[in-house]
């Protein structure tokens, strides 16, 4: 397992929920990010929070559905360079910083999302 496998027990799925809300507030603000999503970015929430719930130790819902993440392959057709980077990481952190969460849990949440969004990075 996973140390992220254990933030759905600590958090539970409605702050996992209001975590993608809160992100797509942000997404909606930053007008880089913005250019990235269609006009209506609701599905693009939905499956964010479908993908959280199963990579913090959730329900399988995403996998069931749209099979295995493969989330770099999902992400190739946009352009992700340092600066979006930044762009998306910043967005994820000021939501996380609307849950008031545990400092451990904190933590753990952060290391995840720095990991993934690095890893993301197709462009120099």
């Amino acid at each position: 397992m996973n140390p992220f496998q254990s933030i759905y027990d600590e958090i539970g799925e409605d702050k996992i929920r209001q975590l993608c809300a809160y992100f797509y507030q942000e997404v909606q603000a930053n007008e880089a990010l913005r250019k990235l999503y269609p006009k209506d970015l609701q599905p693009a929430e939905n499956r964010l929070f479908l993908f959280l719930l199963q990579v913090f130790g959730g329900p399988q819902t995403y996998s069931e559905l749209r099979g295995h993440p493969r989330l770099r392959m999902r992400h190739l057709e946009w352009k992700i360079d340092g600066k979006m980077r930044n762009h998306w990481l910043n967005a994820m952190l000021s939501a996380m910083d609307q849950l008031q969460l545990e400092p451990e849990v904190r933590e753990l949440m952060m290391g995840y999302f720095i990991k993934v969004a690095n890893h993301m990075i197709n462009h120099e």
